[in-house]
């Protein structure tokens, strides 16, 4: 192997990204090489006409590689960031998207900030959700529920890094068979929303590399909102909060499962993007 100028090493990713059909091959050429090196953005930039070392060269085609065969960037850097968050992220869980943040900011806006309210998570997954309002709201306790235990195995590595420990509790289970929701002051959830039909068509990263049960919502993407919304109905004390995630094109299928089942009040919140993307509704 030929040491090479930093900018053809570039060149040379980005095609064989492009070929792989993966987005923005140049941006994540760039990422991928930050993530070996350590490199900033304006190093890449100072750097681009020196030569780049053997050995670096071989940690970026490993990497290169991983990216083409579209391995997802978050599970080659074992990490990824949500509403501020360092979080590990891996194969264990669905990885958390910027899309969420707007289901976090939702429920902020329902949580007093010096509320000492008990909040839970349903399918917590990375734990993302959670951790997210627990970090804005220091006075909050929490319950992270997932049926798959490497879920909760991750959730808990994600918690206690963060400092979580003593605000949580960490149960592998169903929703179902939980019997905490008469406890909570607000209860959150990215439940499986995507129709079983739709799976294959799912970009690579998202269809061979998140769980599937964490994205299979059934034949019409609703069956974990029935779930929800029927035990939410018998079991939430009266003023507790229920916020939900919904697919973009879910808001009027969900409102009307949550009017169906007896709530009136809803508030929906649009991600960056424009899309529906939360709902959430008060127990009376």
């Amino acid at each position: 192997m030929s040491e090479l100028v930093l900018a053809d090493l570039l060149r040379r990713g980005a095609e064989k990204l492009q070929n792989a059909g993966v987005d923005t091959p140049r941006e994540e050429a760039r990422r991928l090489f930050s993530l070996v090196t350590g490199y900033t953005a304006a190093t890449l930039i100072a750097k681009e006409h020196d030569t780049v070392s053997e050995s670096i060269q071989s940690d970026y085609d490993v990497a290169l590689g991983l990216r083409a065969d579209r391995h997802p960037f978050a599970h080659i850097a074992g990490r990824t960031h949500f509403f501020g968050l360092a979080l590990r992220s891996d194969s264990r869980a669905l990885i958390p998207r910027a899309d969420s943040e707007c289901v976090v900011e939702l429920a902020l806006s329902l949580i007093p900030e010096t509320a000492a309210w008990h909040l839970a998570d349903l399918g917590t997954g990375t734990g993302a959700l959670l951790a997210a309002l627990l970090s804005q709201r220091p006075q909050t306790t929490g319950t992270a529920i997932d049926q798959s235990a490497s879920a909760i195995d991750l959730a808990n590595d994600n918690l206690c890094a963060l400092g979580f420990a003593d605000r949580i509790e960490l149960l592998h289970g169903s929703w179902a068979g939980w019997n905490g929701w008469g406890d909570c002051e607000l209860i959150i959830s990215n439940p499986p929303y995507i129709c079983s039909d739709v799976i294959p068509d799912l970009e690579p990263e998202v269809r061979d590399y998140d769980p599937m049960d964490a994205l299979d919502g059934g034949r019409d993407g609703l069956d974990a909102y029935r779930e929800i919304i029927e035990l939410a109905a018998a079991k939430m004390k009266p003023g507790a909060h229920l916020v939900l995630e919904i697919g973009f094109d879910q808001k009027l299928a969900v409102s009307d499962l949550l009017q169906q089942a007896g709530f009136e009040t809803l508030q929906h919140k649009k991600d960056l993007g424009g899309n529906d993307r939360a709902i959430s509704i008060t127990k009376t």
